[in-house]
This record gives structure tokens, C-alpha cells and sequence, in this order.
């Protein structure tokens, strides 16, 4: 499958509480690589990620996210997709290049779901990414979790619907899978994927907007989604549930919460997207199955988010 236009995801910039506290969790819990902090902000990769950073915290008052960026093949798609945007009447900004370390210009727009999200092109190689002469498996020996990248976001708010039409219209993304109330005919969840993964965004109906749900990070196997398991009992992190697996999207996961309450998940596996498959769909009365495959049954603390 041929990535172009919009590629992948590229970072999510979170807002936490204690940034000290927070950069040993994402550092040594998750086991990203730390790459350096400012006045409010810490930059992080992870050790299978070539671009300069992929998750950036800054100190805040209250918990959630700010922005969520997706990398595009090149610098005039920006110009083609603020374009897009603009044809179906989204407002967009224009970033210069150097708003954050390393990172080249960008367009930024926002939902109906009161999410903030920007595209750029170009972002500086990480110090410390894959090797690519004769590479060995990593450079540096994981630790924590060993995630391996940023997967994906899931987010909450009101009108989902037409927060997924922006990505499907102006954005080329495709919806792979959703959770719909027959009856009503109300989308509950709506997964999209610019790439050949299961999904690079969700949307999730909640009754407030701007809310996060969860900021996923990838892990090699189901066996590594164990190893999690014992570095969140190990290290009494705040658990959610899990390890389990999903039935939408098929990743095995288990959820937990950063000392600001952000809601993290480490994800393996999930089915392979391509193009021409059909749309999956769940129906509301299988939603516990739909989310945690095993229990059938949904959690209580699942949903709940950010405040």
C-alpha cells in the first residue's frame, strides 16, 4: 500500500500535573527516550521511532491533551489539505516552523469535538532512533514497557460524526470500524486509519467535548502487554484493566493512568487495513464485547476520562 498525503501519526502534546513526576513515568515506566525540557515541556521518542520526538507533556493545571499532529509525505501537501479544510469550511492556522524544536512549518485546525489537531512535514531525525547500516534490533537496550512508538489517540466528545467526516472529507483517512445504536442510528465510536493499522484515531461519543480518552503506545507482542502488566504491579501504577484484548480493532491492550490521571495504553497486534475491505460494525447491545473482548462486559473506570 502506498502511504501518501497524510502518513501516520506523529506526536500528542499532554497536559500533566507534575512534570518531574511525569517524566520518570513516561522515561522509566513506558520506557521512552527522554530527549530534552524547556521552561514547561518535556520531548520523549521511543526507541523504534526515527523523528526527533513523539509525545510531549507540559505542566498544566488540569490533565488532557492540546494538540495531536500527524506527519504528511511532503511540505506541499500542507498547502493541499489546508486547502481541503478550508473548501469545507474548517478554519486553519499556519504555524512557522520552529513553534516546537525541530519541527518544520504546520497547518492546524480543530473539530466539532473541540480537538486541536496539526499537520507538518518535517520534523528533525532523532539522536538516538533505529539504526539503518547493518541494524540490530535496537540501539540502546529497552526498558520499562519497551514501547516501541506512539500508536494512536482516542478521543471524546459530542458530535462525532462530523469530527470523523473532516478526517474521511479533507484528510483521505477511512472509518475501518464503528460502534452504532441501530435503533437510533447514533454512532458511538467511530475508527479511522490513514495507514494499513486498524486505526490511527478514534472518536468516542461523551456527552462533554475536548476530552481525551487514551494515548496508546505500541508493544511488540502479546507477550510484551504481560511484561506491562508486571512493571504497573511492580510500580503500583494506577490500573484500569487488562490485560485483555479488544474486539473492534483486535489489539490486545491493557489500560492504565499516568500520575495526572491521562489514561495510557500499551496495544499489540490488531488486524491489517487495506482500502478496499469493508467497513466493520458493532452493534450497541454487543459494546461490552465490542470493547473488552473476554470480560464482554465494559468497565465502569473505562468510561470515565480527563477532566
Amino acid at each position: 500500500m502506498a502511504l501518501t498525503g497524510v502518513i501516520r501519526p506523529g506526536y500528542v502534546q499532554l497536559r500533566v500535573l507534575d512534570l518531574d513526576e511525569a517524566i520518570t513515568h513516561y522515561r522509566d515506566r513506558i520506557g521512552l527516550n527522554f530527549v530534552n525540557r524547556d521552561s514547561d515541556r518535556a520531548f520523549f521518542q521511543a526507541f523504534d521511532e526515527f523523528d526527533r520526538h513523539s509525545i510531549i507533556l507540559r505542566e498544566a493545571d488540569q490533565a488532557g491533551m492540546d494538540v495531536m499532529g500527524f506527519k504528511v509525505a511532503k511540505d506541499a501537501d500542507l498547502d493541499h489539505f489546508a486547502e481541503r479544510l478550508l473548501d469545507i469550511g474548517v478554519h486553519v492556522d499556519v504555524i512557522p516552523a520552529g513553534s516546537d524544536p525541530g519541527v518544520g512549518r504546520k497547518i492546524r485546525f480543530s473539530t466539532p469535538t473541540q480537538h486541536v489537531f496539526e499537520l507538518y512535514a518535517e520534523m528533525e531525525l532523532s539522536a538516538t532512533g533505529p539504526a539503518v547500516k547493518n541494524p540490530d534490533v535496537w540501539v540502546v537496550e529497552p526498558r520499562g514497557m519497551r514501547a516501541t512508538r506512539f500508536d494512536h489517540c482516542a478521543l471524546n466528545g459530542v458530535d462525532i460524526s462530523a469530527s470523523a467526516k473532516i478526517f474521511v472529507d479533507a484528510l483521505d483517512f477511512a472509518v475501518t470500524e464503528e460502534l452504532v445504536d441501530e435503533g437510533s442510528g447514533t454512532r458511538l465510536g467511530i475508527f479511522l486509519s490513514c495507514s494499513n493499522k486498524a486505526h490511527d484515531v478514534a472518536f468516542l461519543g461523551y456527552p462533554e467535548d475536548g476530552k481525551i480518552h487514551h494515548t496508546s503506545f505500541n508493544l511488540e507482542s502479546w507477550h510484551d502487554v504481560g511484561h506491562a502488566a508486571d512493571i504497573i504491579s511492580r510500580y503500583d501504577i494506577s490500573l484500569d484493566i487488562g490485560p485483555t484484548r479488544h474486539g473492534i480493532t483486535r489489539g490486545q491492550t491493557i489500560y492504565f493512568f499516568d500520575p495526572s490521571g491521562n489514561r495510557n495504553e500499551t496495544f499489540s497486534g490488531g488486524y491489517i487495513y487495506y482500502p478496499d475491505n469493508p467497513q466493520r460494525m458493532w452493534q450497541a447491545e454487543s459494546a461490552g464485547k465490542a470493547i473488552f473482548y473476554y470480560e464482554k462486559a465494559l468497565n465502569d473506570r473505562f468510561m470515565t476520562v480527563n477532566t
